[in-house]
């Protein structure tokens, strides 16, 4: 079975909207030079090589898919190379090679996707597509990339979410220009079934 990770730049607030300034949110560009930075670019590869797919929400893979193919690179052919799957009901012919669409629910087709892959899936940017995932239980490791920033507006990472979900921090680090790289595991709520018997074996002891 696949593990599934989330690897996220945020700001100090939480927020994940527009970090390239491309997309006309007046506190847009919190990205920033980071672009530049080898600290942030080693981590990206690191990423890309432990992956064995990416997954993207259809906005972030039409934003990639317009991008990378064109560029070189150690971190542009390996993007380039994996198999990518794209969560969207409207997209019909990706473009970009070696990518499949996703139709559907989101839930069972990713639990689907989890059970028949083996290795990392990557998860980047597609905020809307983390919530969901991260609500329904799939997500197995939280990476995030705190920019020392801001905004105080602006789509965050988390919305509002079913239930509370408990994480483990097991990573922390620094890189260039102050940012904080912090790495989650997420510990998965147990079965009613389970904590069930739990309780029970509980009451007789």
């Amino acid at each position: 079975m696949a593990r599934i990770v989330i690897s996220e730049n945020v700001t100090l607030d939480g927020m994940v909207e527009d970090p390239t300034g491309e997309e006309g949110f007046e506190r847009g560009g919190w990205f920033g030079q980071a672009r530049d930075l080898p600290g942030w670019a080693r981590l990206a590869l690191e990423d890309a090589l432990r992956a064995e797919a990416l997954l993207l929400g259809r906005r972030t893979y039409e934003y990639f898919a317009a991008r990378w193919p064109s560029r070189s690179g150690e971190l542009a052919d390996r993007l380039n190379s994996l198999p990518k799957y794209v969560v969207s009901s409207t997209l019909e012919d990706p473009d970009w090679n070696n990518s499949i669409v996703v139709k559907g629910d989101v839930v069972q087709e990713v639990s689907r996707l989890r059970t028949d892959l083996d290795g990392e899936i990557l998860c980047l940017a597609s905020f809307h597509l983390v919530r969901t995932l991260i609500d329904s239980g799939l997500v197995d490791e939280l990476r995030l990339k705190v920019f020392p920033v801001v905004l105080g507006a602006g789509e965050r990472l988390f919305g509002n979410t079913g239930d509370t979900i408990p994480m483990r921090l097991v990573d922390t680090t620094m890189i260039d220009a102050g940012v904080a790289v912090l790495t989650y595991e997420l510990i998965q709520a147990k079965p009613a079934s389970d904590r069930e018997l739990q309780g029970s074996a509980g009451s007789k002891a």
